[in-house]
């Protein structure tokens, strides 16, 4: 496996090995904003240094948040002691760039929105070619001014001119825990009761941080509610392991002849396992066992055992749950016996890049059989795959996607574009080495 901004990867035999995977993208974004409101110095620990986190990070510093890093590795910090403004951000001297983060993006929307003074949010190219109108709606009701002035209509930059918010009732259209979370947090600074109800069960990360930090939510049948005005409670926080990361490696596992591996510390809340639920039921043979419980997030141990996978089908209210594990679990259909289908999962063309278009052509470019749909595709598994030249297109879960699929391909795999892969998981290449390193 080679860097310079490409992989090359070759098929690989058995491995027996353990890895603790990186903290959680997701947690560890709303942990830099939430901590930046609180009444005080919060310490957050296995903190997410890649690309994506570092950039939500240096936003909240740009609203007068200061950090003390406590403890870094060679791609940043890792245990952070985050002081808290009670709640009185600082206006930006500059645009905020959130990279290539969308969750970044439109957690920070929520915040910025009922602020007193004008900010602007920006990204990537990628960033800034999909869509925030389904986070300017809500805000825009509760009384945020702020203006999409990107190429395409609904994209960044977002310009926010300072407004007080009224608190809303917001009925989401879509299940979208990015959407959730902002509307809550803008509800923070509303003067009210918000509330959200939403379609289906999605991630819960930011309410059970907002419970750690001592914000009282209300919870209907399928909403959540917030009263404005109220400060976090500064308080410590501990980051597990990212599930969608781990992902790649119980599918490398559980695919694998005569493989097992361990990985340790890894998040198991219930709103994220579902790609747990799919493998098992594909015949993936998964233990778990969990260690750590409580208020916060649970985490524990997997170990993962070579199997016989078979196809299955994704779809309906599982999917706004495995969005990002979406073109691993296409990976594993593609190394199953048996058909997988993927419906209702068009959320996917405006992700990092049109997913469902670049597994699809990264798919049938490795020589499987595989049908797109407007909303998915259907996957006819059993076919040898073929070593390619391939493109991620700059999305990370892509390039990780198709370097699992590699290890089982005829041939040698080349994929361009990999830079991308440190937006949410540094290190990937060294835990790459670490399971497959007699590949090389």
């Amino acid at each position: 496996m080679n860097s310079s901004h490409s992989l090359t990867i070759h098929p690989a035999g058995g491995f027996f090995t353990e890895l603790t995977v990186p903290g959680d993208k997701s947690i560890s974004h709303r942990a830099a904003i939430i901590a930046g409101l609180a009444n005080g110095p919060c310490r957050v620990r296995n903190y997410l240094p890649s690309e994506d986190c570092l950039n939500t990070l240096r936003a909240m510093k740009s609203l007068g948040v200061t950090c003390d890093y406590i403890d870094t590795n060679q791609y940043g910090p890792t245990e952070i002691i985050i002081h808290g403004t009670s709640m009185s951000l600082s206006s930006p001297s500059t645009v905020i760039d959130c990279g290539n983060s969308g969750t970044g993006m439109r957690l920070l929307a929520g915040i910025l929105a009922g602020q007193n003074f004008e900010s602007t949010l920006t990204g990537d190219a990628s960033l800034c070619s999909r869509p925030m109108g389904r986070i300017i709606k809500p805000l825009e009701g509760m009384g945020a001014h702020l203006k999409a002035t990107g190429d395409k209509e609904g994209c960044a930059p977002l310009i926010f001119q300072g407004r007080a918010l009224a608190p809303i009732r917001y009925v989401m259209p879509v299940a979208s825990a990015q959407v959730k979370s902002a509307v809550l947090l803008a509800g923070l600074f509303a003067h009210g009761t918000t509330s959200v109800e939403q379609p289906a069960i999605t991630r819960d990360h930011t309410e059970r941080m907002l419970t750690d930090f001592g914000i009282q939510l209300g919870y209907e049948e399928n909403g959540i509610s917030i009263e404005g005005g109220q400060t976090p409670e500064a308080c410590n926080l501990d980051i597990p392991g990212d599930i969608s990361s781990a992902a790649f490696w119980l599918v490398a596992a559980a695919a694998n002849k005569n493989s097992s591996l361990t990985l340790r510390g890894v998040g198991l809340n219930p709103t994220r396992t579902a790609v747990l639920k799919v493998l098992l039921r594909m015949g993936a043979q998964i233990d778990q066992s969990v260690t750590t419980e409580g208020n916060g997030e649970p985490a524990g141990d997997l170990v993962a055992h070579a199997s016989g996978l078979q196809g299955t089908e994704i779809s309906g209210s599982e999917i706004p749950n495995l969005i990002d594990e979406i073109p691993i679990l296409a990976v594993a259909g593609a190394l199953a016996q048996g058909t997988m289908h993927i419906r209702d999962a068009a959320e996917l063309r405006v992700k990092e890049s049109d997913r469902i278009r670049t597994v699809v052509d990264n798919l049938q470019a490795m020589g499987a059989n595989v049908t797109e749909h407007d909303d998915g595709m259907t996957i006819k598994g059993g076919a040898k795959l073929r070593g390619a030249n391939l493109d991620c297109f700059g999305d990370h879960r892509i390039a990780m996607a198709f370097s699992v699929a590699g290890l089982f391909a005829d041939g040698e795999t080349s994929i361009r574009n990999t830079e991308c892969i440190a937006t949410s998981y540094p290190g990937f290449e060294d835990d790459f080495s670490k399971v497959c390193g007699s590949s090389r």
